[in-house]
């Protein structure tokens, strides 16, 4: 069709910038021809679809999301917005300390402490502690710790725990890692040959050059070579003959030792791992030298292979040990100090919030502290508000803690019951004739949604005082020059 032929309902955050609105507005009347729209916050969209017959319509809403937690003050069913507060604390915080705790604690499985894994972990371990100092105290018992540590179990594979090779399996890679060594030497050899013997015709080209009475060229040569006399160069040429009659020698050595290995039969010797070993390969020469090592472990091959344990349970050294982290971490909200971050939490928060208020006012408020969002889904979290109320209101004063019903969902019913209640009233509805004549920030106020707040221009001077400002200054400065003075 081309458009949507319907209202919509949206959400936007607590205090939005009118930007931030007139853009989204601009969207969905240019882009997509909406009817009429309406904005709302989300933590009142769940305070709306929570409320009771005998709920008071004045509450102190806090929500808690993923990035941020907000405290919103709701008296006589509207927000305000002057009093409210917003923590930078959420759920994600939370997660990214509880994964450095454990990377801290359990360096081996640095990679497998993804954040997801942490986000995991805070929805199904971690609870909030009524008294958090009290609760580390019992977290020292061993006994204690025994009883409530949860334990984790991330992926592993058991191929590690043991070798399945066979001794027929085991010789024949042991053969063929030796005839690897041998090949790689023997290439290295014949390299080194090679090198030898070029460098040792070009001295013999050189030396010939004396011979002949090119005394120019010889000495020319000499140069290059950063020799000063011809004694040098003959002292250089024959060690050079000899390193490369020896070479030549080893070379012969080497292949008559490889077609013994062929012809004779080993015994079966343990694994060799020369990858592992910090003898370099120029040291092994030949299979020769190897063959004194197998003789000395040759008795401990016939130990059975089933005797062989493994040190410790590769299952047990995969698993992570959930203690204190399970309260350290949600902690946060209440004590952001944790992280390092320099803001107040959610107790501290309240009270200024409520510190704001008359007494009658801060009395009818906190009958209704309304907890909602994603991130107040820990056990224990109302009891900790009621126990930091208890702490903050006066001597038997009386208040209320609600949770949600549904803290994540509860936002999304919540616009569907304002819809539906609201779709034949003209209250809380931008038409798309309010947005031509008032702009795309115009907002109508409704029971879940922000304070409009409009966009105040500063006036204009009138054009008269502007256009004879010029004048009189052009006036003044064709003056007589004594009067100006």
């Amino acid at each position: 069709q081309g458009c949507v032929d319907h209202p919509v309902v949206l959400t936007e955050a607590v205090c939005n910038p009118l930007y931030s609105r007139q853009m989204m507005s601009e969207l969905l009347f240019e882009c997509y021809q909406v009817p009429k729209v309406s904005y709302g916050v989300d933590s009142l969209y769940s305070f709306y679809h929570n409320r009771r017959q005998n709920w008071p319509c004045s509450g102190l809403v806090i929500s808690s999301g993923y990035q941020c937690t907000h405290i919103l003050p709701v008296l006589e069913g509207r927000l305000d917005a002057k009093n409210c507060k917003r923590i930078n604390i959420g759920g994600c915080q939370a997660a990214v300390y509880l994964q450095r705790l454990l990377q801290l604690k359990y360096p081996g499985h640095f990679a497998a402490i993804t954040l997801s894994r942490m986000e995991e972990i805070l929805h199904e371990h971690s609870y909030i502690a009524e008294d958090y100092i009290e609760e580390l105290q019992k977290w020292r018992s061993p006994e204690y710790y025994e009883n409530n540590v949860h334990k984790m179990q991330l992926p592993f594979s058991n191929k590690l725990l043991g070798s399945t090779l066979t001794s027929e399996e085991k010789q024949e890679r042991r053969q063929q890692q030796l005839r690897r060594l041998q090949e790689l030497n023997a290439r290295r050899r014949e390299e080194k040959l090679q090198l030898d013997q070029e460098r040792l015709d070009r001295l013999l080209y050189i030396q010939e050059l004396l011979e002949d009475g090119q005394m120019d060229q010889f000495h020319k040569a000499l140069v290059e070579l950063n020799m000063d006399s011809a004694e040098e160069l003959q002292s250089y040429i024959n060690k050079l003959s000899q390193s490369v009659e020896q070479a030549k020698q080893k070379i012969l050595q080497a292949e008559v030792n490889i077609e013994v290995d062929v012809v004779d039969s080993k015994p079966e010797t343990p694994d060799l791992d020369p990858l592992g070993s910090e003898q370099s390969l120029e040291d092994v020469e030949s299979i020769n030298e190897f063959e004194p090592l197998f003789a000395e472990e040759q008795p401990e091959v016939e130990k059975p292979v089933a005797a062989v344990q493994p040190v410790f349970n590769l299952a047990e050294y995969h698993q992570l040990f959930l203690g204190t982290e399970r309260i350290r971490a949600p902690e946060i909200v209440f004590q952001p100090s944790l992280i390092g971050e320099d803001q107040a939490g959610i107790a501290e928060t309240m009270q200024y919030v409520l510190e704001r208020y008359p007494k009658e006012q801060q009395a009818i408020l906190v009958q209704n502290v309304f907890l909602t969002g994603g991130n107040t889904m820990y056990p224990g979290l109302k009891a900790r508000v009621q126990k930091e109320l208890l702490e903050m209101r006066p001597f038997q004063s009386s208040f209320q803690v609600h949770l949600a019903s549904s803290p994540v969902l509860d936002a999304w019913y919540g616009a569907r019951d304002w819809a539906v209640e609201h779709m034949t009233r003209e209250e809380g509805w931008i038409t798309r004739k309010d947005y031509e004549e008032k702009g795309g920030e115009y907002l109508k106020e409704h029971c879940a949604s922000n304070v409009y707040v409009p966009i105040r221009l500063p006036k204009q001077a009138p054009r008269t005082t502007e256009a004879l400002a010029p004048s009189r200054v052009l006036m003044s400065s064709t003056g007589n020059p004594c009067e100006q003075a």
